[in-house]
């Protein structure tokens, strides 16, 4: 790939950069990647857990398709699929949305609300097994203001 004269230059990670970013992606795989087998005991995949949790927390279990594909950082389209899996599993259902005609909402079936139940000690767990419990509560501290700086500007 050319540059060109009006590109800034570029700045390349010097080696303790590179090494931070390196363990960075290294931690996220490791972290995911547990989490998600430990999960995938109870039938579910992350998505899956993500969906389920966040209809959970709403007081009538439903959200709209849009809200949580935003959420989820995923496209509409993507969600949609993965939503038809989901509901064929009868973990949630689909509603129309009277707002949005090509959209819905997303409603939490009582099949969803107790295989969450049932997931939600496992998960927590396997989050504190293979990252919280191994951090003192000063890194952890430093690793929610690390990720709350970096969220907060995307």
């Amino acid at each position: 790939m050319s540059t060109n004269e009006t590109d800034p230059p570029v700045r390349w990670l010097t080696a303790d950069e590179e090494r931070a970013w390196r363990a960075y992606l290294r931690m996220v795989t490791a972290v995911r990647t547990r989490t998600a087998q430990d999960l995938a005991a109870y039938g579910l995949s992350e998505p899956d857990y993500e969906v389920l949790s966040t209809l959970s927390e709403r007081t009538d279990g439903t959200s709209t398709l849009r809200e949580q594909a935003a959420k989820m950082g995923w496209s509409r389209s993507r969600l949609s699929r993965h939503a038809t899996r989901m509901e064929a599993r009868g973990l949630i259902r689909r509603a129309p949305d009277p707002a949005d005609g090509r959209g819905c909402f997303l409603v939490l079936t009582r099949t969803g609300r107790d295989t969450l139940q049932e997931a939600a000690p496992g998960h927590v767990a396997s989050v504190r097994r293979h990252l919280v419990d191994r951090l003192d509560p000063e890194e952890l501290t430093a690793l929610g203001r690390i990720a709350e700086k970096i969220t907060d500007g995307s």
